[in-house]
């Protein structure tokens, strides 16, 4: 095989849901409220494709500096030719 390079690249169990948890996803986790200065996990599940982070913020943690009504602004530190820097990104709110 010719080697991939798509945007879900080596996300086989990065993605994955726990075992006994698949299926649809509880409403709690649509409704729950953001404010300004969280600091908030990124992780990105697997069932719902829309509106998915990349690979590279998976497991990240980072801090709210915007909540609109369908997403959420997160600034996160990422690794940038050897320096760490500060990146804002929008995520939806379910992750």
């Amino acid at each position: 095989m010719t080697n991939t390079k798509g945007k879900r690249r080596g996300t086989r169990y990065m993605f994955s849901r726990p075992f006994r948890k698949h299926g649809v996803v509880p409403l709690a986790t649509y409704m729950r409220i953001y404010k300004k200065g969280d600091i908030v996990d990124i992780k990105g599940m697997g069932t719902v494709q829309k509106g998915m982070p990349h690979k590279c913020y998976h497991g990240k943690t980072g801090r709210v500096y915007n909540v609109t009504q369908h997403a959420v602004g997160i600034v996160v530190n990422k690794q940038v030719k050897g320096q760490r820097l500060p990146r804002e990104n929008d995520f939806w709110a379910k992750t």
